[in-house]
């Protein structure tokens, strides 16, 4: 979309507000507001500045002025505000024009001109899905002398014997018995129905929407595959759209992994291929899955570097709670078709050429996606250039149940870090595949991992609530 066709929006549209924004390196989205009578076409060429130093990870206080340059590609008008508003996603520069060398979005354009200046095709297509949970209630606190966490949903299995007004009504959602049930069962059809007319209204194309299969409100939508850096802009308008629906329903939606104990966490499973112009690079009629010896290269890549990759991908220590065996989590590096239980699942129901793809399953939404849509294209287009064959390497294919094999055969798959602190160590030991080109750079990759290390050490050090249950009267 041009400038001119912006401008033409705002006009159109009669908009108050124009709201800039840009994601952090958490991948948690922040704006600033102007009035539109103060925005012109100069507006997409000067930007809009703003304080770097307020934003963690970003510059210090002694270079903190930075720019926002709007894009005018990534545009939506928004749904919540009660004064016409226009939001516009930027990307991050320096006072003097530079690209900002931490700014997501522009690590996102550099993974994509990699990919086109390598050859290998020239275009790279993600569709992540992304789980989330819809609670009544949600309370927690963390001090000196307590600590304590507690969320609550009409759906829940532990409210199967709660006095509600009105009486109990029943049909609780037991554990692990979430996956699309049918009304009553299902008490979330019409505030998934209405975040699925919101992200329409916003562009993007939704394919599906339903019940996940935790018990306390866990759901899923699906909306359609883009290029890398395009997708990343859909999955912000996705949890911005999902979080204040919640919010007018009188509920809360959370992208957490593990928000509940005993139950399966929310993922977010991402789909992937390579094009080069209109021609699917991964599909070829009689192999593995019908897959490409490339696509079997990117997989070798992926798994491969999926330690080090899991730092970008699953980069919080609740991403931890989630990966444990028996909840479908991924945890095993290999790869299978239509197998959740491998890290790397090839989908082959209803799959044309064009939709012939790979599905990692190992992230999770606190991902910052612009950081790990990129680090995964990376780390497969290693893996082409380098011709890592997975099946040479013992990733598979494990075309079974992995949970239900003996514990000798689990021993001999590769699994994944078992924290935080391991996967950042994993990616201190294996970052070269991502400063290929210097779509991410060493200094880049040394201040998240010092960031990260410093989230891991905050839980680390402070007293669980479980604890006393186990020690206390010691």
């Amino acid at each position: 979309m041009s400038v001119e066709n912006v401008l033409k929006i705002i006009e159109d549209n009669n908009i108050e507000w124009i709201d800039f924004r840009f994601v952090d390196l958490q991948g948690r989205a922040h704006h600033i507001s102007l009035p539109s009578s103060e925005v012109d076409a100069e507006t997409f060429v000067n930007g809009v500045a703003f304080d770097g130093s307020s934003i963690t990870g970003f510059r210090g206080i002694e270079e903190s002025d930075m720019v926002m340059m709007p894009d005018p590609e990534a545009v939506f008008i928004d749904s919540f505000t009660a004064h016409p508003t226009l939001n516009i996603m930027c990307n991050i520069h320096t006072p003097d024009g530079e690209r900002y060398e931490r700014d997501p979005r522009g690590i996102a354009a550099k993974a994509e001109e990699f990919l086109q200046k390598s050859g290998v095709g020239t275009t790279a297509f993600f569709a992540p899905e992304s789980e989330f949970f819809i609670f009544d209630d949600v309370r927690y606190e963390s001090g000196m002398n307590s600590s304590s966490f507690f969320v609550d949903s009409e759906e829940a299995a532990w409210n199967t014997n709660r006095k509600e007004e009105g009486g109990n009504l029943g049909f609780k959602i037991g554990v692990k018995g979430g996956y699309v049930p049918v009304a009553p069962v299902d008490t979330q059809q019409d505030i998934r129905s209405e975040m699925c007319r919101l992200l329409a209204e916003a562009g993007l194309r939704v394919e599906r929407h339903h019940h996940e299969v935790a018990t306390a409100g866990q759901a899923e939508i699906n909306f359609r595959f883009d290029t890398l850096k395009k997708t990343a802009d859909n999955l912000l308008v996705y949890k911005y759209i999902v979080h204040n629906t919640a919010r007018q329903y009188g509920k809360v939606a959370t992208f957490m992994p593990k928000p509940i104990f005993g139950d399966n966490g929310s993922g977010m499973h991402v789909h992937q291929s390579i094009f080069n112009g209109d021609t699917p690079l991964f599909y070829e009629k009689g192999g593995y899955a019908n897959l490409s010896e490339m696509a079997l290269h990117y997989i070798g890549g992926i798994l491969h570097h999926a330690p080090a990759l899991i730092a970008l991908t699953n980069p919080s220590t609740n991403s931890f709670k989630r990966l444990v065996p028996g909840y479908e989590a991924p945890v095993n590096l290999v790869y299978s078709k239509g197998n959740r239980s491998a890290a790397v699942r090839i989908p082959v129901a209803a799959v044309t050429p064009k939709g012939c793809r790979i599905e990692f399953r190992t992230p999770d939404s606190t991902a910052n996606p612009y950081l790990a849509f990129s680090a995964m294209l990376m780390a497969g287009l290693d893996g082409i250039k380098r011709k890592i064959d997975p099946q040479e390497l013992g990733y598979g294919p494990m075309d079974k149940n992995i949970y239900e094999m003996s514990d000798e055969d689990k021993f001999k798959i590769r699994s994944v870090p078992g924290t935080l602190d391991e996967a950042l160590d994993a990616l201190e030991a294996d970052f070269e595949f991502l400063t290929e080109g210097e779509v991410f750079t060493k200094s880049f990759i040394d201040n998240y991992i010092n960031m990260k290390r410093n989230e891991a050490k905050a839980v680390a050090v402070r007293v669980h609530p479980h604890e006393y249950s186990l020690y206390f009267d010691c």
